[in-house]
């Protein structure tokens, strides 16, 4: 069996971090593991609290995990200190790690920082250069690129000026009410345009998290960049349209909308 490992902190409420993760890559069919960067407090209505770790124990879980079961892919997702950053990326550049996709949680929907100009000063620095992959969203992307993205051609000069910057793969997400959730993925000098539809479903707690896990496990098993992109927008849209609605505020997707068999029963 293939493996994948997340990087990223712990959600308390399942629908994104290390829990959306580890669902994602189960249901993507490569073995889960995880190195926590923090833990959080957290519901559908928002954040409470947050316990990061040390960057030296960020590194004895990373250590413990490639001298065991070397993963296939590795995600890193939300990571806001620069002390962590710096620890992970000098873990994967030591162990060689494959098929790194890195979601640069850096931006909320609302248009608030999410971690510091120092941890994404490091980030930019340490992280990009190893990636294989970079999945911003709009307000994510104007940071990487240092511009401003309110159109298809803005999002195309974007993401060519991340790639050809920091040498990896860009998945620029689109939507924030821009191209109605059209995304583009330039790589190897190819630009390639991934239709999406709104899905009218308002609990999209854990999205990026989601999609670059199953990037992460597509990569994992062998599949390109272009396919395992496309493999994992349409898991995502599956779990979407599950239309699963628990909480009070914007909630998780169903994870496992497409799991069968006895062991998934809910009725005695």
């Amino acid at each position: 069996m293939k493996t994948a490992l997340t990087i990223a902190g712990s959600d308390s409420c399942g629908g994104a971090g290390i829990q959306a993760d580890i669902k994602t890559m189960t249901m993507n069919g490569v073995y889960a593991m995880s190195a926590i960067t923090a833990l959080t407090a957290q519901n559908t209505t928002g954040v409470t609290g947050i316990m990061e770790v040390t960057p030296d124990f960020l590194i004895e879980q990373i250590d413990d995990i490639f001298t065991d079961i070397r993963p296939d892919a590795v995600k890193i997702g939300m990571v806001s200190s620069s002390g962590l950053i710096r620890a992970i990326a000098e873990r994967l550049t030591y162990y060689e790690a494959q098929n790194i996709v890195v979601d640069p949680v850096m931006v909320a929907t609302s248009g608030a920082r999410l971690i510091s100009e120092d941890a994404i000063a490091t980030l930019v620095e340490c992280l990009l250069p190893i990636a294989s992959v970079v999945t911003p969203n709009i307000p994510e992307a104007e940071v990487l690129s240092g511009m401003k993205i309110t159109s298809a051609e803005d999002m195309e000069t974007a993401a060519e000026k991340i790639c050809q910057t920091y040498h990896c793969a860009v998945l620029l997400k689109g939507g924030h009410s821009l191209n109605d959730a059209n995304d583009l993925l330039v790589y190897d000098g190819k630009h390639e345009w991934f239709s999406g539809r709104r899905i009218n479903n308002p609990n999209t707690h854990g999205t990026g998290c989601t999609l670059s896990s199953a990037i992460a496990s597509n990569l994992a098993k062998g599949f390109d960049m272009k396919t395992s992109v496309l493999r994992a927008k349409e898991y995502i849209s599956g779990a979407l349209e599950a239309m699963l609605d628990l909480g009070k505020g914007s909630g998780p997707m169903q994870h496992n909308f497409a799991l069968t068999g006895e062991f998934a029963k809910e009725n005695v």
